[in-house]
């Protein structure tokens, strides 16, 4: 600000309070912390302008003590505003943490748990096998029992998965058991919401990866879960699908009066993390927030494998 002050200096005849210009942005200099570099810039520019400027001795003065008062004024400002801020900084910065320590200590629970279940007991088939393989034609009874050992360690191994997987569920619901679901049968889940639910695609359809075809129905099916408890009697959602040459663009809306007001603070619960983790997991973003026409919205951005 102060190089284009003194360029419209130089260059044309100053018309106006150009003094002011610089002031506002060392405010918004000392706003960001910059104060070092404003109170060494400061004289300088001053001396400048009283130089190119007016040079009656009043208007200098008055210029002087313009800047100093407003320069003061921006100073006791920003201190005054800088506990709040950094207070503010560090209440978001550990609620970040401790959400990134629970997901990773329940990621190392799990995957320490499946790391001994499957190594336990596909190394005992492994070898079993193996067995089996060599006996077959000479001793069929023992293998025969390496086989039934094989059955055996399988069917535990399964078991423990599975009572691994329970443990990631709320209790009473079951982990499922059949593979899991996709796009293809995203009108069974719209028409099972239990609220109005309208379903637009843009652009032409097309297969999806397998990860993201499931982590787009399990997205879609969250937020509508959200939308059932928190927007309001009578809501209704609309699921839109944008298949993008480089992402497939899944948006929820839904007019509800639950949302939140545009200038409240979105605390995201563990449906938000979630679907944001299930995003993040492929490269994606997504966000959730008051829409601007009203109700909330839920956007994600899963990019596509070029292939």
């Amino acid at each position: 600000m102060v190089a284009f002050a003194v360029a419209y200096h130089v260059l044309w005849p100053p018309v106006g309070v150009t003094l002011l210009a610089p002031v506002f942005a060392a405010s918004a200099a000392l706003a960001a912390g910059h104060r070092i570099l404003v109170w060494a810039a400061a004289p300088g520019a001053y001396a400048v302008w009283a130089v190119l400027g007016p040079g009656a001795a009043d208007r200098l003065l008055a210029g002087a003590a313009a800047v100093a008062g407003l320069s003061l004024a921006a100073e006791a400002a920003t201190l005054a505003a800088r506990p709040v801020v950094r207070a503010l900084r560090e209440r978001r910065r550990l609620a970040e943490e401790r959400e990134r320590r629970q997901a990773s200590e329940a990621r190392l629970r799990i995957a320490a748990e499946l790391h001994d279940v499957l190594g336990h007991h596909l190394s005992l088939i492994n070898v079993r096998a193996g067995v089996g393989l060599h006996l077959m034609d000479r001793e069929p009874e023992q293998a025969r029992s390496a086989l039934d050992t094989i059955r055996q360690a399988s069917a535990e191994a399964l078991g423990e998965v599975q009572s691994v997987l329970d443990s990631l569920y709320p209790d009473g619901q079951a982990a499922p058991r059949a593979p899991a679901p996709g796009l293809d049968r995203l009108d069974g889940l719209t028409a099972d919401a239990g609220l109005p639910v309208r379903t637009v695609v843009d652009g032409e359809v097309r297969a999806l990866p397998a990860r993201t075809d499931r982590a787009a129905y399990r997205i879609v099916q969250e937020a509508l879960t959200n939308v059932r408890r928190h927007a309001g009697p009578g809501a209704a959602a609309t699921v839109t699908l944008g298949y993008e040459p480089a992402a497939l663009v899944i948006r929820v809306d839904d007019d509800g009066s639950g949302a939140a007001p545009a200038h409240t603070p979105v605390r995201p619960g563990n449906g938000i993390t979630g679907m944001r983790e299930r995003a993040a997991t492929l490269g994606g973003t997504l966000s959730a927030g008051p829409a601007p026409e009203g109700g909330w919205r839920v956007q994600a951005s899963l990019p596509l494998e070029a292939a």
